[in-house]
Parts: structure tokens; C-alpha cells; sequence
């Protein structure tokens, strides 16, 4: 059995990638608590000791908008990805969770392809820390970087991430606010862990790959679903009028390389989501639901 090491175990990707594959692999995914990737001598030393065959790298310091930007993720960031890779002599290959934000916040086209990268610098931290990485690994080998767009599922931020406030939030009998509408590709997270696989069992040719559904879905629209799928007719209010920047991606790449992949679709995946929450509505505290209520531009797009 394949020995695979999850980093960002306790995160939302790596928590859900660490129940998906537990079954198919010998998984490690240890919480910062029990390894700290920013610490080179420790990583170092763990790597030396379990003699992985993949590390899917997960791990990220990031902001939102309840939480704001650390000094350091800029560091903390390339450092962790760093302190992996200088060790790649003690695993087998590397699957690293990149993001769209490598290609810049502005000027992005829609469903952009991956050869647009580096036609711009990104100007955040964030972006800015995974142009980085990206930039190393077009010349490394045995690493691969999935570029996620809007992933969403169990156990992410459910006070920020979109789809999953607006299930939170019908089921406290509050409406599903959004700051503006916009065009965005999600990626519902039981299809990360398939995709995932596949580049654990296979050879990339390629560098990169967008992954996304390849199906953009307006937010409006998909507070529609949440309404329904709930059966409360919750009301959906905007408070910024117009379309906002799309978020979306190509994902023929991804789709030429791994051959057919169905997709969970929004209804089918809301649906899913929505019914893990009825099943966990003891930990949803409604009052963080309505954190940015009030505030300008309001919501949580």
C-alpha cells in the first residue's frame, strides 16, 4: 500500500482528502501541531523517518474577510512548500496544491488556460506566494501543481465560504445575503479526492492543471438552489448591484490528461452539503453567520 502524507491535515482540504483516500493508502495527515512545515529541521526529520511515496501538499496560510492577512504569510508559505521540496530525495513525487490566484486578480480572462500564467505578477501575498512556488516547480521534477478555483464541502469556514454559509444560514432561519453576484467555477470536494488519486497512480505530462468543474455557476443562482434544496424559500438578497470579476477556468487540460470524469454537480453536491449540515447543526453558531452584516459591501461572496 502506497505511503501518502496529507499536509494541512486539519484543514479543509486535508481533512476531507485524508477521509477519501484513507481507504486506498497508508495516509499521514498531521495537524501544524504535530508537524510544524515552516520548521525546517523538523521537516527534515520526518520525511527521513516515513520515506513517503507522495506528500500532497495542502497546507497554506491564507486571509479572509473575517480574518486578515498575517504578516508573514508570504514567508510561511514559500517556507513550507520549500522545506518539502529540498527534500524530495525522500519521497517519491509531490502533488501540490497551487490556487487561480497564480494568475493575478486582475485582468484574468474567463475560463483562462493554464499558458496564461505568469503574464501577470500577482499583487497579493497570497497570489504572490503561489506564483512562487509555481514559478519552481516548471523546472522540478516529480512535482505537479493543482490549481484550485472554488472548492467548497464538510468542514470548511462556514462563516466566509459561500455555499457553505448560505446552507448554514437558511437553516438558522436567516436570508442568504451576497455581497454581489459573480461568476464562479467551484469544485465540490468528494471530486478532489478522485482527481487527487489520479495523480497519485499516474505520471503528469504537464506542469500544471486547472482544476475545476469547468461548469461556472452564478452565486445568485446557486443561492437559488440552497432555497430550494432547503425547502424554506429563504430570500436571497444583493447588495451591490452588477456582475462582479469572474472567477473561472478551463479544464480541458485536466479532462485530456485523466480522461472522463463526472462531475458532482451544484445541485447534487449543495444537496449533499446541505444534509451534512442538518446532521452537524449543533456546531453552527448563528451569530458568526451575521459577523459582516452591516458592514460596507456586506455579505459573504
Amino acid at each position: 500500500m502506497m505511503r501518502i502524507l496529507i499536509t494541512g491535515g486539519s484543514g479543509f482540504i486535508g481533512k476531507n482528502l485524508a477521509e477519501q483516500l484513507a481507504s486506498t493508502y497508508q495516509v499521514s495527515a498531521p495537524s501544524s501541531a504535530e508537524l510544524d512545515l515552516t520548521d525546517a529541521q523538523a521537516v527534515s526529520g520526518y520525511l527521513q523517518s516515513r520515506r513517503f511515496d507522495v506528500i500532497v501538499h495542502s497546507a497554506t496560510t491564507r486571509s479572509n474577510r473575517r480574518v486578515s492577512a498575517p504578516p508573514d504569510l508570504l514567508d510561511r508559505n514559500c517556507r513550507m512548500f520549500f522545506n518539502l521540496t529540498r527534500n524530495r530525495e525522500r519521497f517519491g513525487k509531490m502533488i501540490h496544491f497551487g490556487s487561480g490566484a497564480e494568475y493575478g486578480r486582475f485582468q484574468v480572462p474567463s475560463r483562462v488556460r493554464e499558458d496564461f500564467f505568469d503574464t501577470h505578477v500577482p499583487s497579493d501575498a497570497y497570489g504572490f506566494s503561489k506564483y512562487i512556488c509555481a514559478k519552481y516547480l516548471e523546472r522540478a521534477d516529480r512535482i505537479v501543481d493543482l490549481r484550485l478555483f472554488g472548492v467548497f464541502g464538510p468542514y470548511e469556514d462556514y462563516t466566509v465560504r459561500f455555499i457553505s454559509n448560505a446552507c448554514c444560514r437558511v437553516l438558522k432561519g436567516l436570508p442568504i445575503v451576497l455581497r454581489q453576484n459573480v461568476l464562479f467555477d467551484y469544485l465540490y470536494v468528494k471530486d478532489l479526492g478522485p482527481l487527487t488519486s489520479w495523480f497519485i497512480e499516474n505520471d503528469a505530462r504537464h506542469k500544471a492543471y486547472n482544476v475545476c468543474s469547468g461548469k461556472p455557476v452564478a452565486l445568485a443562482e446557486l443561492a437559488r438552489i440552497v432555497a430550494e434544496i432547503s425547502g424554506r424559500h429563504a430570500p436571497v438578497s444583493v447588495t451591490t448591484g452588477g456582475m462582479g470579476p469572474e472567477y473561472t477556468a478551463d479544464n480541458s487540460r485536466l479532462l485530456a490528461e485523466i480522461g472522463e470524469h463526472r462531475f458532482w454537480d451544484a445541485p447534487r453536491a449543495i444537496a449533499d452539503l446541505y444534509s451534512w449540515y442538518q446532521h452537524h447543526e449543533s456546531m453552527i453558531d448563528a451569530g458568526l453567520l451575521r459577523f459582516d452584516e452591516g458592514t460596507k459591501g456586506g455579505g459573504n461572496t
